[in-house]
């Protein structure tokens, strides 16, 4: 019987389990430093667990930048339809929300994760939980500090399934990484994050917690390259977040890590015209007052007090600047907020330290999936797609391998 590991019980770990654990010969053990399995999963599907995406490929594989020619055989291989017929699998029926996401149509993770393992346990997975890895033995053993010490463990094959480093509380806390040799490593970042962005206190007590809706974010990143996106965002104590800046959130990082600023703007009516938006604040005032001339003009509460954090009393007078700030409200921000509170990370483990297949170079048998590799993807399902993808992709590899 061959010994199979694997680190991680997160969806890459369990979907890797799934496929080794379905062949003759094979013993599959997941490991995890949590008590329970799934928890980084169960958290993301608090708001509804959005699994893929049901854009065209060509588009879909976009999302993932500069790493496409890496991810694009996995997800061919295991596809966003592929991912629907699986979660169908369990008799739950998905569906797509009016943004092209897909969902299970109860949109909860709990009872998908509930019938995954079960089926796992009924293919004899088994689960060694609060088992926290800490690299290799010199003879090559897997070690790993337990609640009743070390254990050094033998296996024929291992997956690593260790996450990024968002969420470090529900067990993806990047400690891997010393286990590797720096120059396979790429920092870990946050990515899908939030920014810092200085409100005044007035602002703050008034608006956070709140969205800001129908807006666009434009922006200039540090290669010079022009972006533009329209959604909505959440203003925060910190600054701001939210699927709109999550969707470009990695431009705006890397040019505040390479040039200490980012040159982004929100456009606080898209769906008006300059011009239009002039006509509309310059007509006739009469004894009405400030705000409620702009109230006149479509703009909200949030808008009128996002020109007050923008232009002084004499300047909110001219209407010419109220227009411009509306059509490009500058975001002065400054930081990208802790990797800890990220939806998800950016860097790792280096493409060139594995086999196209995510094999170590310098562990043969051993694997490296997820969130660990060197690659980022936005919010929309296109991380859980390729995560799943992935994993598929490496297990299938192994069987062949063994065969």
């Amino acid at each position: 019987m061959k010994q199979i590991a694997i680190i991680g019980a997160g969806p890459g770990g369990l979907m890797a389990a799934e496929v080794l654990s379905k062949q003759p010969g094979l013993v599959v053990t997941v490991y995890d430093a949590m008590p329970s399995v799934g928890r980084k999963f169960l958290q993301a599907g608090r708001g509804g667990l959005n699994i893929t995406h049901t854009k065209p490929m060509n588009e879909f594989m976009a999302a993932y930048g500069t790493r496409r020619a890496q991810i694009e055989p996995w997800i061919k291989n295991f596809g966003p339809n592929d991912i629907r017929n699986w979660v169908q699998s369990f008799g739950i029926d998905t569906f797509v929300g009016s943004s092209g996401r897909v969902y299970p149509q109860d949109m909860k993770a709990a009872p998908l994760l509930r019938k995954w393992l079960q089926r796992l346990r009924e293919q004899g997975v088994q689960f060694a939980m609060r088992h926290h890895w800490q690299g290799w033995s010199n003879d090559g053993a897997l070690v790993f500090q337990t609640l009743e010490g070390q254990k050094n463990i033998e296996a024929d094959q291992v997956i690593l399934a260790l996450g990024g480093a968002s969420w470090p509380h529900l067990g993806s806390d990047g400690q891997w990484v010393k286990y590797f040799e720096p120059d396979h490593i790429t920092p870990l970042l946050p990515a899908n994050c939030g920014f810092d962005l200085a409100w005044s206190a007035i602002f703050q007590d008034k608006f956070a917690g709140q969205p800001l809706k129908s807006v666009a974010l434009n922006l200039t990143d540090y290669q010079g390259r022009v972006w533009h996106q329209k959604g909505e965002c959440l203003i925060t104590q910190a600054g701001i977040e939210g699927s709109l800046i999550y969707a470009l959130s990695a431009p705006m990082r890397d040019s505040l890590l390479k040039q200490g600023q980012v040159e982004a703007y929100l456009d606080l009516m898209p769906d008006v015209s300059l011009d239009k938006l002039r006509q509309r604040l310059n007509k006739p005032r009469a004894k009405m007052s400030w705000s409620n001339q702009l109230k006149r003009a479509g703009l909200d509460a949030m808008r009128i007090n996002l020109l007050r954090e923008r232009l002084d009393a004499n300047a909110a007078q001219d209407m010419q600047k109220v227009a411009h700030t509306l059509k490009h409200f500058e975001l002065k921000l400054t930081a990208a907020r802790p990797i800890s509170e990220a939806i998800s990370s950016a860097g790792g483990l280096t493409f060139e330290s594995l086999s196209e297949f995510s094999e170590l170079t310098t562990r043969p048998g051993g694997y490296a999936i997820g969130e660990m590799l060197d690659w980022e993807a936005p919010t929309g399902g296109y991380l859980l797609t390729a995560v799943l993808a992935q994993a598929r992709y490496v297990a299938q590899h192994i069987v062949k391998q063994l065969a």
